[in-house]
């Protein structure tokens, strides 16, 4: 029975819908997003402010916010230097060639080819055997219509992956830039402790050869020298551990930068100002603005593909193939006319019983899909919590900061007198030594409060995804965020 026309746009169309149906339409999975942050009311002024329409936002270089020149120069370096940045960017590149090696499967695979061959065969029973030539060059082309589908999805799986890839690359980024900045004000916290110690230490000195005087002049006791001499050595055991720490940061801090340790120094600097005001977003559009978010969400996006390319399985697949060139037996007429050979041919194959194999693998791709989609969900929660504990970090360490100050200006007062105490006669220099140890603890603890509040701030341009936002992804981004209200359960 010959094929008509109609029946071939039929049997193309009904392929053409098939394909359509073999996997489902990808939805971003929902995620239960809360209105507002929990912390986000405790959280003073001059470290939180709400982000108006058009509000400037920290795009690119958000570490500028600080208003340090030396921590700029840190973070260019990053970006151009890290390794591990460099190794995230190959990895990209490779995503995106895999996305254009995928969609090659459009098109045929064509083949140019060329032989030339003398032989000269044994022929039983005959006399002299005669030497042959075959010559032969053409081309040959190879096509498998994507009837059902399956070099879509795959180029959609290798779309997706490379979304995640350039998503991982960015969240890459953004933390080895904030790992520098709050290994950079460790560091500065670090030079003012070691201030403070070097203060004291010096405070120690004198008091100690003092007291070394009176104790000639019979004044102080011997117990009096002791105390001050393990005062003194005890100040220089914290200022040698506080070096330790300053020298750990340093060398962790020439890595993220690209550099040996050997050959990286930073001189003595201290923290100066307070944490600057960091723009605020709601919950709903954390979502778009962490890329390590995006990036779960784009592999949920890679394994619903996946489910369609398992479906494709169950289905034959259909090559046309086609040649055409010469062949001839002498050089002279190798491309002459008669010469010519061709052919055309189409071949299905399909898998007749393979005992549950392709069953298992489409079920298997449902499973890692559910995974996915639990994962960017679990990924969202975490980003949620990140933000709220960071909002909560720059509430309460401000308070504590006020705090932590007052107590210090109060300890110095109270030394002040103390000293004066002793010099009377009227305490001990045990006295003496007790007053100054809270008086350097509660210094140090100020400066270590500071610290931890840039950190905070830190960690909270972090946490909200620094400069990115889900629009710069390749491939046309991601389709909109889907919520769900607090009170609803994510389904």
């Amino acid at each position: 029975m010959k094929k008509t026309p109609f029946a071939s746009f039929a049997f193309a169309g009904t392929a053409v819908l098939l394909s359509g149906c073999l996997g489902p339409a990808y939805h971003r999975p929902s995620v239960e997003t809360p209105e507002a942050y929990k912390e986000m009311p405790a959280v003073s002024s001059d470290t939180w402010r709400p982000a108006a329409p058009g509000d400037a936002e920290p795009k690119g270089p958000w570490w500028t916010l600080f208003g340090d020149p030396r921590l700029d120069d840190l973070e260019s370096r990053v970006v151009a230097s890290n390794q591990s940045l460099k190794q995230a960017q190959a990895s990209y590149r490779a995503a995106t060639e895999l996305v254009r090696a995928e969609r090659s499967g459009y098109f045929p695979d064509v083949t140019a080819n060329g032989a030339a061959q003398r032989q000269r065969p044994f022929i039983s029973g005959l006399g002299p055997r005669p030497t042959t030539d075959n010559l032969s060059a053409g081309l040959s082309a190879a096509w498998e219509p994507d009837l059902w589908g399956a070099i879509g999805k795959s180029v959609d799986v290798a779309k997706a992956d490379a979304q995640s890839s350039a998503a991982l690359l960015e969240n890459a980024r953004l933390s080895l830039q904030t790992q520098l900045a709050l290994d950079y004000f460790s560091l500065e916290e670090a030079d003012m402790e070691s201030g403070l110690l070097l203060s004291a230490l010096d405070s120690y000195q004198k008091a100690l050869e003092l007291i070394r005087v009176r104790y000639g002049a019979g004044i102080a006791s011997q117990a009096d020298v002791a105390q001050a001499q393990t005062q003194l050595d005890s100040a220089r055991a914290q200022a040698a551990d506080v070096a330790l720490s300053r020298a750990k940061f340093e060398h962790a801090i020439a890595v993220l930068t690209g550099v040996p340790p050997a050959s990286f120094s930073l001189s003595t600097a201290p923290i100066t100002g307070v944490p600057p005001a960091v723009p605020a977003f709601v919950p709903s559009r954390l979502l778009e603005r962490r890329p390590d978010v995006a990036s779960a969400e784009r592999q949920a996006a890679a394994a619903n593909a996946g489910i369609g390319l398992a479906r494709t399985a169950f289905f034959p697949t259909v090559t046309l193939a086609a040649s055409g060139g010469y062949q001839s037996a002498t050089l002279a007429q190798w491309f002459d006319w008669p010469s010519r050979v061709w052919s055309l041919g189409a071949s299905a194959a399909g898998t007749v019983l393979d005992f549950g194999r392709h069953r298992a693998q489409y079920r298997q791709a449902k499973d890692l899909y559910d995974a996915a989609v639990a994962s960017y969900r679990q990924t969202a929660l975490t980003a949620f919590q990140q933000v709220e504990d960071d909002l909560a970090s720059l509430s309460y360490l401000a308070v504590e900061g006020v705090h932590q100050d007052a107590a210090a200006r109060s300890a110095e007062q109270s030394l002040s007198l103390e000293v004066e105490r002793y010099k009377g006669g009227i305490v001990s220099y045990l006295d003496v030594i007790t007053t100054q140890n809270i008086a350097l603890t509660s210094e140090r603890a100020a400066a270590q409060v500071l610290s931890r509040r840039m950190q905070a701030a830190v960690s909270l341009i972090g946490a909200v995804g620094g400069g990115w936002d889900q629009s710069r992804l390749p491939y046309g981004g991601a389709p909109a965020v889907a919520t769900s209200s607090s009170t609803a359960a994510a389904r």
